[in-house]
């Protein structure tokens, strides 16, 4: 079977690093062009400055990745929607819920749009779902710790309003959240600490609720400025008192102190193996829970500010 032409619309940090090299070695997909504001290309294939140059020069190509900073996605995937092409959106999605509430009904239409969230595709993070739906969930506690000048490189639009600051790497841990949690969970306070000199947060606190009678206790941590390495981690005790831990972004499960899963992280081959199958089905998956915690918090928010951050 012929595979299918994408073209990666976006070509920064993250499409290099992933995006590209996963779908070279995929058996669904194969990279057609690329639209890259700087001229960035990916071998010696086509490179262009808009989508609407790409659209128009190689009709063919009816499915898209778009890869770009959230601030511009919303237009970028109605441009995409509007002429004809089947969609897979980078996170965060979009930088507000109004715009991918838009998306949403917007590909109702005819297409099939994906949007995506890498961290859920780990077999640690399924085995713990099905855990926690059995055994209950007495506690939660996620530290989400990196270094912003490893992940995001003298990115300044990761500090403008719409950027997210921290709560860009901090969705990839709720969205892992929203999946697991047997029980929806809302927030219930939160502490955003931003540097004086920039528009979005470097340092989050979360403390979450339910509606569950026993009250689990559920709460987050952020930050932005971790040089030792990077602690992804979340820490969970289930009701019959068992002591989870899902390690490396999801890609480890220990239970009581012992690993019970541990594989290579494969998250964007398992989202483009999952995109492939949306495409058959011709189906779209878009769950927005994660975005909307986030914004709730960005609604609760005690602000704080705390000293200048520069690269």
């Amino acid at each position: 079977m012929a595979k299918k032409q994408i073209a990666v619309i976006g070509i920064g940090k993250i499409s290099q690093d992933q995006h590209l090299p996963v779908i070279d070695k995929s058996a669904d997909f194969e990279v057609a062009a690329c639209v890259s504001t700087r001229g960035i290309g990916h071998r010696d294939l086509p490179v262009f400055k808009t989508p609407a140059e790409l659209y128009g020069a190689m009709p063919e190509i009816g499915i898209v990745a778009v890869c770009t900073p959230p601030g511009v996605r919303h237009a970028f995937v109605r441009e995409a929607l509007d002429a004809g092409k089947d969609v897979l959106m980078e996170k965060p999605p979009t930088p507000t819920i109004s715009e991918f509430d838009d998306l949403v009904a917007y590909a109702k239409k005819n297409r099939v749009l994906f949007q995506t969230w890498h961290s859920q595709y780990n077999k640690a993070v399924d085995a713990t779902r099905k855990m926690l739906k059995k055994d209950g969930v007495a506690s939660v506690r996620i530290d989400w710790r990196e270094s912003v000048r490893k992940w995001h490189p003298g990115q300044d639009w990761v500090w403008e309003p719409g950027g997210f600051g921290v709560c860009d790497p901090g969705i990839n841990a709720l969205s892992i959240f929203t999946k697991i949690m047997p029980f929806p969970v809302f927030v219930e306070s939160a502490r955003l600490r931003f540097p004086a000199n920039r528009q979005t947060p470097v340092d989050v606190e979360l403390i979450f609720k339910s509606a569950e009678k026993h009250r689990p206790r559920l709460s987050a941590g952020f930050n932005w400025l971790e040089e030792s390495g990077e602690i992804w981690t979340v820490a969970i005790e289930t009701r019959k008192g068992d002591q989870l831990r899902l390690e490396k972004g999801g890609a480890v499960l220990k239970v009581n102190g012992k690993i019970r899963i541990e594989n290579p992280s494969e998250e964007y081959e398992g989202i483009y193996a999952r995109f492939a199958k949306l495409l058959k089905k011709r189906k779209s998956d878009v769950d927005g829970s994660p975005l909307r915690l986030m914004a709730d918090a960005f609604l609760l928010a005690a602000r704080e500010n705390v000293d200048e951050f520069h690269w």
